[in-house]
């Protein structure tokens, strides 16, 4: 029950979240949006920075699934891999949330107390994704963790520009000219 009670808030948290963003949110107000108490939640994830680090895994969680998804087809290819993923992400619904894995990525990285748990795995996890994809395309093992990173590097890179500028027409020409380079930019098997 603990964890069916925990997983149902933190998924409730998340769509709260999503609709409504987190400027001025209290633990008390998160609560009453999402039909608990502020106890349960202190109970269930320590605080509001623990809970807001779980939101983001969660997140996290779900885009990782989303581009394993998309790339379910064999035939897609590592550049409609990048579009469809940014088409996802991109997306101004999802804004909310990842204007907080932003804020609270920068705040652990400078070891804010209650944040600095999200940094275990928030590179790893997608490393290990990614490689996996760019096994299934050919790509042989000892580049596909450097290209991993340089492609996560780039997304997330471009994603913060968009959040901060705005700018969805650059952020996309610069999607699509990084996605025609990084494929054919990528090792062929053998090669």
């Amino acid at each position: 029950m603990g964890s069916e009670s925990r997983n149902l808030l933190l998924s409730r948290a998340v769509d709260h979240i999503a609709a409504h963003g987190v400027s001025g949110l209290s633990l008390r107000g998160l609560a009453a949006g999402i039909g608990t108490s502020h106890r349960m939640l202190i109970y269930h994830f320590g605080s509001m920075e623990g809970l807001l680090v779980e939101v983001v895994r969660q997140v996290e969680e779900r885009q990782r699934a989303v581009l394993a998804n998309l790339t379910e087809d064999p035939v897609t290819s590592p550049a409609d891999a990048i579009r469809l993923m940014w088409r996802h992400l991109a997306d101004p619904a999802l804004w909310p949330l990842e204007r907080l894995f932003f804020e609270l990525y920068g705040q652990a990285l400078r070891g804010r107390p209650g944040t600095v748990p999200l940094l275990d795995g928030v590179v790893q996890s997608w490393l290990d994704l990614n490689v996996g994809l760019a096994a299934r395309w050919g790509v042989p093992a000892e580049a596909a963790r450097t290209h991993a990173r340089l492609g996560l590097a780039v997304i997330r890179g471009l994603l913060l520009d968009l959040l901060a500028t705005g700018d969805r027409a650059g952020t996309d020409a610069a999607v699509e000219a990084f996605a025609v380079v990084y494929q054919d930019g990528l090792p062929k098997p053998g090669n």
